[in-house]
């Protein structure tokens, strides 16, 4: 009989010892150095009266990607730590070293970016055609536009460094806050102290009288740390408003669509078609509401199970059946996915003091992935396994090629990851055993749909707002909770009975310093990734070499141009949005019959 698969991962292949690595502490030293020498070299060709020739770039480029790898190598290993334990004050230490080392890259980034503005156009545009750069000419030029729309390279400094005190202190102030987020709750006659992540678990219980007991604890504690959740909130947000007056952008969507690649007008379209399609699952709610018995749904009731056929799945099942899906539609996707559980490239362990959510994050030098999610036996578990092993195999394509090529934003990111979990969704719709159990996952493929068409535009239109209302002054917790209340109020139609005025609180996502509005690019990855796979469906295995293509081109271009290369469609149109919903419908409608 096969051993079961381990659900605690392994750090130690990367650097022994955990945050107390004598191995680890020499690593980040040789990054300070390699980051000292460049800043010396970057600072010489500045000297120049000539700007930079082919072979002087090229070396330059060479170090500084060698030196982003080493970067991301140790941010995820000590993020890894920090997320395994929240009490591992050693870890959070090392984030901060590490942040500090960033900064001083982000400094030498900067003056480099300045060299770029210096090369005349037609110079530059040679250099982009030469074999030598051919392969990062889309992030080199657009680092060269970016810089022709930021500040001075020493203002620019100048904001890097603050920012390590200031900006991204804010987030870890937030994190620090959660690492001590506690509810006691009573389960079966014993009181235990469940973690923000053992928590947001439970709101998913099948038992109401759980989840309704829960929520007004969840409620309750986020309501008592509400105050210092502001105070990050708002200095978070504060700090990039003045950093964007000062840069001249008068929008404050404007960082976060060139992050994204993206432009205005596709989002703008984008969501427009999703909120004229709101109706059937506004008609989903209220069904739902029935069958368990209730005028209108709470807040923790829209992600509840309906029926009684939503078995639990144990970790190796879930393994199981994810690589036997993955098999059908790509066997090279399969074979990855054998080789992250093999080698415990997971962490999936459900114990206290792990942070909540889940993850994935990679360590390109050694060209592995890390997963990480507290994994309870739940079909909403089976899911995030799906999607962050969709991450892992989208970072895994890319590690032959040039770190710039490798830097692709959190929409296309989201694309692969959708991806990897519709697969797996599809395949137990069509597999259940009985009518009840393929409602059930009807209805757990429906509840993503609703997360990314409402709880994501929530959040998208409280930021929105949000950030207007910043730009006057603070804003307080009671004006915060109602920003949020009426958001979700707007996202969902007026279709709920309850909402979670703290949601702005609890949810982590608000507080990551590296993207702002990290929310549009998740249902932007969810309706793309639904395109993708009606391709998929109708090629079948022929359309994995091409779905390879299109994960590796997602460092090196636009959105919009990614999806007429390997999709032949128009982003900035409705057309390609509708048929994306049609399918999140199609859920919906049959849903409703079988409820009938």
């Amino acid at each position: 009989m096969p051993q079961p698969y381990s659900v605690v991962w392994d750090l130690d292949v990367f650097f022994p010892g955990g945050s107390s690595s004598a191995e680890f502490g020499q690593f980040l030293e040789r990054i300070e150095q390699e980051v000292e020498q460049l800043r010396g070299s970057v600072q010489a060709v500045s000297g120049q009266s000539e700007s930079p020739g082919i072979e002087t770039l090229s070396e330059l480029v060479g170090r500084m990607q060698s030196i982003t790898l080493m970067l991301r190598e140790a941010d995820s290993f000590a993020g890894c730590l920090a997320a395994e334990n929240q009490h591992d004050k050693k870890a959070v230490q090392l984030n901060g070293q590490i942040a500090s080392i960033g900064a001083a890259f982000s400094s030498v980034l900067t003056r480099f970016d300045q060299l770029l503005r210096l090369i005349p156009d037609p110079a530059w545009s040679a250099l982009l055609e030469s074999d030598t750069f051919r392969s990062i000419a889309f992030p080199l030029d657009e680092r060269r536009k970016l810089a022709l729309e930021k500040l001075s390279p020493e203002q620019e400094s100048l904001i890097g460094d603050l920012a390590v005190d200031g900006y991204h202190g804010w987030g870890e102030a937030y994190n620090t806050a959660v690492g001590k987020f506690s509810i006691a709750f009573e389960d079966n006659g014993e009181t235990v102290h469940l973690s923000a992540g053992q928590a947001a678990n439970k709101l998913h219980s099948p038992n109401r009288d759980v989840r309704t007991r829960l929520f007004a604890e969840w409620e309750k504690a986020w309501g008592e740390s509400a105050d210092y959740a502001a105070d990050a909130l708002n200095r978070l947000a504060g700090f990039r408003i003045q950093v964007y007056k000062h840069r001249g952008w008068d929008r404050i969507l404007k960082e976060p669509l060139d992050i994204n690649r993206m432009s205005e007008k596709t989002l703008q379209v984008m969501w427009e078609v999703i909120d004229r399609n709101k109706a059937p699952f506004v008609a989903y709610l209220q069904r739902k509401a029935k069958m368990l018995g209730l005028e209108s749904l709470s807040w923790h009731d829209v992600d509840a199970p309906v029926g009684q056929a939503a078995k639990e799945v144990s970790f190796d099942e879930a393994a199981g059946m994810i690589v036997e899906q993955f098999r059908k539609f790509s066997p090279k996707m399969a074979e990855f996915a054998e080789m992250a559980f093999d080698n415990r490239w997971i962490e999936a362990e459900d114990r206290p003091g792990k942070r909540p959510g889940g993850f994935c994050t990679s360590f390109p030098i050694k060209g592995q992935t890390r997963i990480f999610m507290t994994y309870a036996n739940t079909a909403s578990n089976v899911a995030t396994l799906a999607h962050e092993l969709g991450h892992a195999y989208h970072q895994h394509v890319m590690n032959d090629m040039p770190a710039l090529a490798q830097e692709y934003a959190m929409n296309v990111a989201e694309t692969a990851s959708t991806f990897a979990e519709m697969i797996v969704a599809d395949a137990a719709v069509k597999q259940a055993a009985s009518d009840e159990e393929r409602l059930t996952l009807i209805e757990d493929k429906i509840q993503r749909s609703v997360a990314f068409f409402m709880n994501i535009h929530a959040r998208f239109l409280f930021e929105t707002e949000f950030y207007e209302r910043r730009k006057k002054g603070l804003v307080g917790t009671d004006e915060l909770n109602e920003l949020m209340t009426d958001a979700q109020r707007r996202a969902y139609k007026d279709a709920l009975g309850e909402y979670h005025p703290h949601f702005w609180a609890s949810k982590l996502h608000f507080y990551i310093t590296g993207v702002p509005f990290y929310n549009f690019p998740y249902t932007f990855g969810y309706l793309f990734s639904s395109g993708i796979y009606a391709v998929a469906q109708q090629e079948g295995s022929g359309f994995e070499d091409k779905y390879i293509a299109l994960l590796r081109d997602t460092g090196s271009m636009t959105v919009e141009e990614l999806a007429r290369k390997h999709l032949g469609v128009d982003l900035t149109k409705p057309d390609f949005w509708q048929s994306a919903v049609d399918l999140a419908v199609e859920d919906v409608t049959q849903f409703l019959a079988m409820t009938e």
